[in-house]
């Protein structure tokens, strides 16, 4: 087996001084949100390129390094010119890649899913993040029956070292596609009874295993390919979801990326509007409200290819509490009018499949989060209350959600003795729903009520919830 012949970047490891790889990163992140750039850079992309494994940098990350440092070139920062690395002659004789920061040889843009033509030029700007899922460790199986899934077929051949000369490339079909799709609702079935803290982990082996098989799939043509596209990415939303509803924002940027990068790939507008969509929410989450409007955004242009008022609808609303979180109460107010005038159009057939969530209850949730974080506390907890009164059980985690934030809502508002009754009401549901979202509501309602124990049920709740161990955990972060 050949060497990498990787040579160091001193250049860009210089560059770095003083701060961590994973510091590092977070500068190389910030940059990339000034100039609009989107991309997932973390400790190990910083140690990639300082080994000298990636050679020259995609396009995003390009941008991202000379606005990071204005008036250099590639060859200032210690890379090499982007032709000397392009192509299968930049990979090493077992497979593995050593030169462009890519997870696949280069393809056109506009090629079908993994067209092999090692002249065209591989220029979605999101390559990188597709890179981690495709080399797995072992054989590749979904090992998941605590998903309800059992071994993907032909995954055997999916090695450690990527897919081998030596070794038959397996046919992707229709069992495969349909296992991809039936994780994908597998785990969005399990997030609505039980909340994601206890999913993410597993979730993760399903979705390397999506990845990896629509790598080796790239000899797949038609409605199959696209499907395969389409379910790996919609598998790494409900995974970056996971991550995001139970705190861990960065990872759930990579997952969210990742669909963002396949739905370029494979020229999906309903994938892409999707990932926008959740990009969105976490950004404004993580106080990135900018952010989180450009994306909101961007996914009302990908949605406008499609015929969904319901999938714009709640575009529109993303966009409202990114306006709420900048303080624009006049933008806001018009994303929520807007909003209205979408839902109100009814649902319909081009609905997506995912969007199963997303009736009356979670439009009132939705608008009560936008006036919470305006801070008009007592208009947020009306439409919280009515989130939860509308809301059907079978969601428990959803339910557990709008109590906890109307809860929050009424303690805010002046209302303890509700606030007391609201939030007991969510640890009833604690033993079966695991939500951080949810549990760090609960500790921000505590946080409130506890100079108010003298009011009625208020004494009862924070006794209550000082004896829950996961309650508990959150309030001593």
């Amino acid at each position: 087996m050949a060497s990498s012949r990787a040579v160091p970047n001193l250049t860009f490891r210089r560059l770095r001084g003083q701060r961590s790889p994973g510091e590092f990163a977070a500068l190389v992140r910030r940059a990339a949100r000034e100039i609009g750039e989107q991309v997932a850079c973390d400790a190990r992309y910083i140690g990639r390129v300082e080994a000298g494994e990636i050679r020259c940098p995609n396009y995003a990350y390009e941008r991202v390094f000379l606005h990071m440092f204005p008036g250099t070139t590639l060859a200032d920062l210690g890379f090499s010119a982007r032709e000397t690395v392009r192509g299968r002659a930049a990979r090493t004789t077992d497979g593995g890649p050593t030169g462009a920061d890519s997870a696949l040889a280069p393809h056109s843009a506009t090629d079908p899913i993994g067209s092999d033509s090692s002249n065209s030029t591989y220029s979605n700007e999101e390559s990188d993040v597709l890179r981690r899922a495709f080399m797995t460790s072992g054989t590749v199986t979904m090992a998941a029956a605590s998903l309800g899934f059992g071994p993907l077929p032909n995954t055997e051949a999916l090695r450690a070292d990527g897919l081998r000369a030596d070794v038959p490339r397996p046919r992707i079909g229709e069992p495969e596609v349909r296992a991809v799709e039936e994780a994908v609702r597998q785990i969005r079935l399990l997030d609505d009874r039980h909340g994601a803290d206890g999913l993410y982990q597993r979730a993760a082996q399903p979705l390397r295993t999506a990845y990896a098989l629509l790598d080796a799939g790239t000899t797949t043509r038609g409605s199959t390919a696209d499907r395969l596209a389409a379910g790996a990415g919609e598998l790494a939303i409900s995974v970056g979801w996971l991550a995001h509803d139970s705190g861990r924002k960065e990872e759930a940027r990579s997952h969210y990326a990742e669909a963002l990068a396949t739905a370029r790939v494979a020229g999906d507008p309903a994938l892409e509007a999707h990932a926008f969509c959740n990009t969105s929410f976490l950004a404004r989450d993580a106080g990135r409200y900018r952010e989180a409007v450009r994306a909101a955004q961007a996914g009302q242009r990908a949605a406008g290819k499609l015929s969904s008022a319901r999938l714009l609808a709640l575009l529109n609303l993303r966009e409202a509490g990114a306006w709420a979180g900048l303080g624009d109460r006049a933008a806001c107010e018009q994303a929520l009018s807007r909003a209205h005038t979408l839902f109100g159009r009814g649902p319909s057939d081009t609905d997506p499949e995912w969007m199963s969530f997303f009736g009356e209850p979670e439009l009132h949730a939705l608008e009560a989060q936008c006036w919470s974080t305006l801070g008009e506390w007592g208009r947020a907890a009306r439409h919280a209350h009515r989130a939860a009164a509308l809301q059907d059980p079978h969601f428990a985690r959803n339910l557990a959600l709008y109590r906890a934030q109307l809860a929050a809502d009424l303690a805010r508002a002046g209302a303890p003795a509700e606030a007391a009754a609201a939030a007991g009401q969510v640890l009833d549901l604690l033993d079966d729903v695991q939500s951080s979202r949810i549990r760090a509501l609960l500790a921000e309602t505590a946080r409130v009520l506890t100079p108010l124990r003298h009011a009625a049920g208020v004494a009862d709740f924070l006794d209550r919830y000082a004896r829950t161990p996961r309650a508990r955990a959150v309030a001593t972060r």
